[in-house]
C-alpha cells in the first residue's frame, strides 16, 4: 500500500499531510519527501518513462525514482559538473534569512532542467521542493502558495521551500510580495522562507559566480556517460540507437551524430511535400528557434485528418514514420494534454538546415506553418511561441573594451533569430513577407506589424510602408506607449537619412510628424500604471515607465538643429528663440515656413523640460542595483541641452536674476538635480564656488526657497570635495524655518537631511514621522509613476562630523571604496546590491553608525526616546527581530538603512530611562496592514531584566526552578532556534539537543548548555520564556510562588 504524501520537516523528518492540503497548490508542482515510496510502479510505465527520457522528453520525478531503484551494478543518475556547486550554494543560502536565489544558466539541450530537478529530488527531505508551473502567473497568488508550503498549514512546522523557476524576473518580483504575505499573517520565521533555484536558458553569460552549463562535457562527465551507455545498451540493446537525447550528450554534442540521425530528412522535396514531412518541418523550425516549445498531439493529429483517409486512426508515431525516432511525445502529468517536440534542439536545427538545402526554405516553412496550423482560434501558448519565433530579439554579449574582456555588456539583436537567418540566407524581402503574413493572420496582435514596421525602416529603408505598418500596430493596441514608439522611430530614422540639402520646409514637415508621434507616446506613457498603482479599470499596465518618447523628441531636435544650421546660421537663433521666425522669413526665402512657427517656438521650452526630467531620472534612480542606464541617454540629453540652452542665452535676460540663471545653465547647475550631480560630473572647486555664489545672489534677490535650497546644496558639494568656503549660518537657519512646498520631494528630502538628529542629541525636537510621511506623499505624487521598478540611488549619508560637514555625498564613499579596492572596479555593480562598499575601513571611518531595531519586518532608527521608521536597502535583512545598527542614507524618497548589522549581545544596553521612553512609542506603532505591535513585542526592544536573582540566596530564577522548567516547557524547538540566533548556544550543541527524543531531555540539555554561558545565557532564557505566550502561565505561577 502506498504511503500518504509527506512534507519534509526541519529535522529531515516527514509528516503525512491530507489531500486538502495537496490540492491547495494550483501553481506549484510539489515534490513530497516520500514521493513514490511504498508505491508499486507498473514496470511497463517505468520502462516507457525511462525510454522517453533517453529519447529526449523532459524529465519526470519518476525518472529519478527509477534510477534509485536500479538493479545491482547499475550506474547512478548522471550529475553534470555543476551539481556540486549548486548544492553547496543552496546549503550556503540556507544560512541566510528570508529569501535568496541560486542561479543556473544553461544552453538549450544541455540538461539544465534535468540537473535542477535532480537537485530538488536529492534535497526533497531537507527542503520542501517544488516547481513553479505555468507561464506568467500572478505573483501574489504564487507568494500565497509559497508561504502555505513554508508553513504547511502549521506555523510551528516551518521548513524552507526550494522552488525551481525558469524566469529570473519572477523570482525578483516575488521577494517583497512573500515578505508582505508573511507580515500580513503575523508569522515569525525561524528559518529561510524560500530559496529560488532560477534555471534560465542562455547561450552565454557575463562573468559571475553562478553555475553555467555549456554544450561541452568535461572528461569526468564523458566517463560517466560512457559507463551509462554500456548499462543502457545491456538493457535496451538496439533501441539505444534512437535514444537521441542521451546519445547527443554522450557523444559530446557531436554534429556528426546529429547529421547521421537526421539523414532521413535530407531528401525532402520543395513541392508536394507529404504531411508528415511538413509536420516535421514545422516542429523543427519551432524547436530550432524557440527552445522549450511544442505542439499538442491533438493539433498534430488534426493536421493529418484533413484529406487523409489512408491512415485511419493510426497513432502519431505510425503516421510520422520514418521520422518518428526524431520526435518525442510526452505528458507532464495526467491532467495535461500530450505534447510533441523534436528529440533535441540540435536535431531541430539540423533538420531545418537539411530541409533548406533540399529547397524547403525557412521562409516557406514559416508561411506554411502560419497557413496550415493556424486556421482556427489558437491556444495562447502557440500564439506565444509564434510571437517569440518571429519577434523575440535575442540578447547577445557585447565586448565594450577589447583590451579588458571584463568590460562586457548584453545587447539586443535587431530582430528575431529566424528573421535574421531568413534575411541572411534568403534575402530581406522574404523576411518581410513572413512578418506580413503573420500580421495579416493574427489581426489583433500588435507585435507582428510592429516588427514589420521596424524591418521596413531599418533594413528596407521604405519609410512609407514602415509608417503604414506602425500605424497598424498602433491601431491594434492604442493605449500601449511602447507600440506607439515605433511610429516615432520611423519618422526619426527617415529624418536622419534625408539629404542635408533638403529644403527646410520638408525637414520641418517630417520633424513635425516625428515630434507629434513622440509627444503622443509620452502622453500614453504618463497614463500607464505599474501593477501596484491605482488607476482606471481600463488603464494600461506597464512594469516600467517608458521614457523613449522623451528621448526620441530630443534626438529629433538634435537632427533638425544639425540639418538646418548646416544650411544657414540664422537657424541657430531661430531654433533657440534668440530671434523670431517671423523676423527672418524674408532672409530664409520661404514664407510657408510660418506654419511651423508654433513648433519652433516650443522647441527650446520642451527641450528644457525634457532634459530636466532626465536629470532627475538619471540622478535619483537607476534600472536596478547592479545596472546603470546606457551612456547614450546622458550623452544625447547633454548634447541637446547644450545646443538649445547652454550656448544660447534666453531673451529673458532682462528679468531679475536671469543672467545668473543663464550662468548656472552653462555650468549645468540650474536645478537641484544638476547641482547634486556636480560631483558625478567632476566639477572643479572653482566652478562649485561660482555656482554657490550665484545661487546665494539669486536667493538674496528673490527670497526663493528653491534658490536657498540650491545654495545650501552647493555648500554641501563644496564640503564634500574638501573646499573651505564661508557659509552664512543665517541662511541655514532661514531654510529650516521656511514653509517647504508639499509638491517638492527635493526640498522635503533636504529638510529631513538637515534636521536629522545628531549622535549627540538626546531628544528629537521635530516630528520626524510627520516629516517622513510628507516626503513619502510628495514622492508618490511627483515621481512614483516615473521611477516605478527602478532602484532609488542613495544621494547622501550621515557622517561623523557636525552640521553640513556630517553630510557625505554618495560619490565620496564610492571613490574611497575604489581607491582601497582598485581590483574590484570591474565588479563595481555589486557595490550596492551586496553592500560591499561598507566593508571598506576608510568608508567605515567616515560614516556614522546609527542604532536601531528590526521589528515586524521593518527597521527603525532610535534616538533617545524617539523611534523613526526608515526603509531598508536590502529588505532581506529584516527577517529577524533584533537590535541593530546601520549606516543611514537618503534617497529622494527618504531615509534608508544600509549595512544592517545585529548588535552583539554585550552591546545591547539601554538605560531604564530610554527603555521607558521607547516602550509607549513602539507600542503605538502600526504596520502597513494595521497590525499593532503588541506590548510583548515592544518589550523585546528593552534590555533583559537585570533582577533575576533571588535577593536572599543569590540564586538565578532558572536555577531555582530548574525541575519545573524541565517538566513544564514543551516548545523546546522554538527556544533552541531563538537561543541559536542569539548565539547563546553553538551549532554543535543545537544539533545535539535537537537529536534528543523527549522535550524533557531537550530542556535539560538546553539548561546544561546555558550553564557555560553564565548569567547572560540564563537571562536570555528567562527573557525568552516570558515572551512566549504558551509559557506565560507557568512563569507567572513560578514568580507568584516567590
Amino acid at each position: 500500500m502506498a504511503n500518504r504524501p509527506a512534507r519534509s520537516t526541519a529535522k529531515r523528518g516527514e509528516i503525512n499531510i491530507g489531500s486538502g492540503f495537496r490540492l491547495s497548490f494550483a501553481l506549484l508542482d510539489v515534490l513530497y519527501a516520500n514521493q513514490f515510496e511504498g508505491q508499486l510502479i507498473d514496470p511497463e510505465v517505468a520502462h516507457q518513462t525511462e525510454q522517453n527520457f533517453y529519447r529526449g522528453a523532459p524529465p519526470k520525478w519518476l525518472n529519478f525514482h527509477i534510477s534509485e531503484q536500479a538493479e545491482p551494478g547499475g550506474t547512478p543518475f548522471i550529475k553534470r559538473d555543476g551539481y556540486k556547486k549548486l548544492v553547496e550554494q543552496i546549503q550556503q543560502r540556507r544560512k541566510l534569512p528570508g529569501v535568496s536565489t541560486v542561479k543556473l544558466f544553461h544552453q538549450p539541450g544541455c540538461g539544465g532542467t534535468t540537473l535542477a530537478m535532480k537537485v530538488l529530488w536529492d534535497l526533497r527531505k531537507t527542503f520542501r521542493s517544488a516547481v513553479l508551473t505555468g507561464s506568467t502567473p500572478d505573483i501574489t497568488d504564487v507568494a500565497e502558495e509559497v508561504v502555505d508550503l513554508f508553513t504547511a498549514g502549521d506555523r510551528g512546522d516551518q521548513n524552507t521551500v526550494l522552488l525551481l523557476v525558469n524566469n529570473e524576473k519572477i523570482s525578483e518580483d516575488l521577494q517583497d510580495v512573500i515578505m508582505m504575505k508573511i507580515a500580513e499573517r503575523n508569522i515569525v520565521t525561524h528559518k529561510p522562507v524560500v530559496i529560488f533555484l532560477s534555471c534560465v536558458r542562455k547561450n552565454a553569460v557575463l562573468q559571475s559566480d553562478h553555475v553555467f552549463l555549456p554544450d561541452v562535457l568535461s572528461d569526468t562527465e564523458k566517463q560517466k556517460f560512457d559507463e551509462k551507455k554500456k548499462e543502457i545498451y545491456r538493457r535496451y540493446s538496439d533501441k539505444c540507437s534512437q535514444f537521441h537525447g542521451f546519445n547527443i550528450m554522450q557523444t559530446n554534442f557531436s554534429e556528426d551524430y546529429v547529421e547521421q540521425a537526421c539523414e532521413v530528412l535530407s531528401g525532402g522535396q520543395s513541392a508536394n511535400k507529404p504531411k508528415k514531412t511538413q509536420l516535421a518541418a514545422f516542429l523543427s523550425l519551432l524547436n530550432a528557434y524557440v527552445p522549450g516549445s511544442y505542439l499538442l498531439e491533438s493539433q498534430c493529429l488534426d493536421f493529418f485528418k484533413s484529406g487523409d483517409y489512408i491512415h485511419g486512426d493510426s497513432s502519431l508515431e505510425d503516421r510520422m514514420k520514418p521520422f518518428s525516432h526524431l520526435i518525442v511525445t510526452f505528458q507532464q502529468d495526467k491532467r495535461s494534454e500530450k505534447k510533441v517536440c523534436m528529440a533535441h534542439p540540435m536535431i531541430a536545427q539540423c533538420c531545418t538546415e537539411l530541409m533548406a538545402r533540399a529547397g524547403v526554405k525557412r521562409s516557406d516553412t514559416a508561411r506554411d506553418f502560419i497557413t496550415c496550423l493556424c486556421r482556427d482560434e489558437l491556444p495562447p501558448f502557440l500564439v506565444g511561441f509564434i510571437k517569440d519565433m518571429l519577434t523575440r530579439r535575442k540578447r547577445v554579449i557585447k565586448e565594450e573594451n577589447p583590451v579588458n574582456s571584463a568590460e562586457m555588456t548584453e545587447d539586443l539583436e535587431r530582430f528575431s533569430r529566424l528573421i535574421l537567418d531568413i534575411q541572411k540566407l534568403e534575402g530581406k524581402v522574404q523576411s518581410a513577407s513572413v512578418l506580413e503574413m503573420a500580421t495579416k493572420k493574427f489581426k489583433k496582435n500588435p507585435f507582428f506589424p510592429q516588427a514589420l514596421a521596424r524591418f521596413y525602416y531599418i533594413e528596407l529603408k521604405d519609410y512609407c510602408l514602415a509608417e503604414m505598418w506602425a500605424n497598424t500596430a498602433k491601431s491594434r493596441d492604442p493605449l500601449n506607449s511602447f507600440i506607439a514608439d515605433t511610429l516615432g522611430q520611423v519618422h526619426k530614422n527617415h529624418l536622419k537619412k534625408i539629404e542635408r540639402s533638403t529644403k527646410p520646409r520638408e525637414i520641418l514637415q517630417l520633424a513635425t510628424k516625428a515630434i507629434e508621434a513622440f509627444k503622443d507616446e509620452e502622453r500614453l506613457a504618463e497614463k500607464e500604471r505599474g501593477t501596484d498603482m491605482k488607476g482606471h479599470v481600463n488603464t494600461k499596465i506597464s512594469h516600467y515607465f517608458n521614457t523613449r518618447g522623451l528621448l526620441g523628441y530630443l534626438e529629433v531636435c538634435i537632427i533638425v538643429y544639425d540639418l538646418l544650421v548646416s544650411q544657414n546660421e540664422i537657424w541657430r537663433g531661430v531654433l533657440t528663440k534668440q530671434v523670431s521666425l517671423v523676423s527672418v522669413l524674408e532672409v530664409l526665402g520661404d514664407n510657408k515656413l510660418l506654419r511651423f512657427n508654433h513648433l519652433i517656438k516650443m522647441l527650446r521650452v520642451e527641450v528644457e523640460r525634457k532634459c530636466a526630467f532626465y536629470d532627475k531620472y538619471l540622478t535619483f534612480s537607476k534600472p536596478d542595483m547592479t545596472k546603470d542606464d546606457p551612456s547614450y541617454i546622458t550623452e544625447g540629453t547633454t548634447k541637446c541641452y547644450s545646443l538649445f540652452v547652454v550656448h544660447s542665452p534666453s531673451k529673458k535676460v532682462q528679468e531679475k536674476g536671469a543672467d545668473l540663471i543663464q550662468n548656472l545653465k552653462q555650468k549645468f547647475a540650474d536645478t537641484f538635480a544638476r547641482v547634486l550631480s556636480c560631483l558625478d560630473r567632476e566639477c572643479t572647486e572653482s566652478d562649485l564656488q561660482k555656482i554657490t555664489t550665484w545661487w546665494e545672489e539669486i536667493f538674496l534677490q528673490k527670497d526663493s526657497v528653491t534658490a536657498l535650497a540650491n545654495y545650501i546644496l552647493a555648500q554641501i558639494m563644496l564640503k564634500n570635495i574638501g573646499a573651505i568656503f564661508p557659509l552664512e549660518n543665517q541662511h541655514l537657519t532661514a531654510f529650516k524655518e521656511k514653509e517647504i512646498p508639499e509638491d517638492s520631494p527635493e526640498l522635503q528630502m533636504l529638510t529631513l537631511l538637515l534636521c536629522w538628529p545628531t549622535d549627540s542629541e538626546d531628544k528629537c525636537i521635530l516630528d520626524f514621522s510627520k516629516l517622513i510621511s510628507r516626503l513619502h506623499c510628495s514622492y508618490e505624487h511627483a515621481y512614483k509613476i516615473h521611477f516605478r521598478s527602478r532602484y532609488l540611488c542613495p544621494l547622501f549619508f550621515i557622517g561623523k562630523g557636525q552640521d553640513l560637514n556630517r553630510i557625505v555625498h554618495r560619490k565620496v564613499i564610492e571613490e574611497m571604496f575604489l581607491e582601497e579596492n582598485e581590483e574590484t572596479t570591474q565588479h563595481q555593480n555589486t557595490t550596492w546590491s551586496e553592500e560591499k562598499i561598507f566593508k571598506s575601513q576608510t568608508v567605515q571611518a567616515h560614516l556614522l553608525r546609527v542604532e536601531g531595531v528590526v521589528r515586524n519586518y521593518r527597521v527603525f532608527a532610535t534616538f533617545g526616546g524617539t523611534v523613526i521608521e526608515v526603509d531598508a536597502n536590502l529588505r532581506n535583512k529584516l527577517w529577524r527581530p533584533r537590535q541593530v545598527s546601520f549606516y543611514l542614507g537618503f534617497t529622494i524618497r527618504g531615509a534608508v538603512a544600509f549595512d544592517i548589522q545585529t548588535k552583539p549581545a554585550e552591546m545591547v544596553q539601554i538605560s531604564e530611562t530610554e527603555s521607558s521612553e521607547l516602550s509607549p512609542v513602539l507600542s503605538a506603532l502600526t504596520d502597513t496592514t494595521g497590525v499593532q505591535i503588541s506590548e510583548t513585542e515592544s518589550s523585546e526592544l528593552s534590555p533583559p531584566q537585570s533582577a533575576l536573582t533571588d535577593t536572599t540566596g543569590g540564586e538565578h530564577f532558572v536555577d531555582r526552578y530548574r525541575t519545573a522548567l524541565i517538566n513544564g516547557v514543551r516548545d523546546t524547538g522554538t527556544i533552541l532556534e531563538k537561543l541559536k540566533d542569539q548565539r547563546m548556544i553553538s551549532n554543535e550543541d543545537y544539533e545535539a539537543v535537537r537529536a534528543l527524543e523527549t522535550t524533557q531531555d531537550q530542556m535539560s540539555g538546553i539548561l546544561q548548555c546555558l550553564t557555560s554561558a553564565g548569567t547572560r545565557g540564563k537571562d536570555a532564557l528567562y527573557d525568552l520564556l516570558k515572551r512566549m505566550k504558551s509559557m506565560r502561565p507557568l512563569i507567572v505561577e513560578l514568580e507568584e510562588s516567590e
